[in-house]
């Protein structure tokens, strides 16, 4: 008695799932699946958010946009990254499939979402040309830093930088304003 073949999954499979509070993602056909997040996750996603938000307010190089979201740049790819900029070109569309070109994309690790967004999704988004990703980890108060060139993050404890192109200056946030307490 053989074991039964793995699924492949698909963007519309993942589509098709139901809504039960978890979110269900695919990459490269691995279907991904998370509970919903931690209270403290939740904290630092809009913590970041506004930084974020408040950055593009003054440097117009696009908008900041939150999971749920529906990202996706093949037939065996759909994301939902935690926080990311889209161009306002891409975004005036108001269609997730226009959405392709992400300047920057930030996940919040959870439990259950570490492995997914260390290496399959930090591999999709390289190959898809985002130039800035960040693994945010709330409980070691660091953030992994990732270009697409990287073999390894680079490991900031002290702040964010991000000075995208079409930016006077640069997006700055202290680390130790991020991870504050409540």
């Amino acid at each position: 008695m053989g074991m039964p073949a793995p699924v492949y999954y698909t963007a519309d499979m993942v589509r098709a799932m139901p809504d039960d509070g978890n979110r269900y993602e695919v990459v490269y056909g691995e279907l991904l699946v998370t509970p919903a997040p931690r209270p403290w996750h939740q904290v630092i996603v809009q913590r970041l958010s506004l930084a974020l938000g408040n950055y593009v307010q003054r440097e117009p190089v696009g908008l900041v946009l939150s999971s749920p979201a529906d990202i996706s740049w093949g037939r065996d790819v759909l994301v939902q990254p935690d926080i990311f900029v889209v161009p306002h070109d891409e975004v005036r569309t108001l269609t997730w499939s226009r959405m392709r070109t992400l300047l920057l994309v930030a996940e919040v690790l959870s439990p259950a979402s570490a492995r997914g967004d260390r290496f399959l999704k930090r591999l999709r988004y390289r190959e898809a040309g985002v130039p800035l990703y960040w693994v945010v980890d709330g409980d070691e108060r660091m953030v992994e830093v990732w270009r697409p060139e990287d073999d390894f993050p680079a490991v900031e404890r002290e702040r964010l930088v991000w000075h995208p192109s079409g930016g006077a200056e640069p997006f700055v946030l202290s680390l130790a304003e991020l991870f504050r307490p409540i």
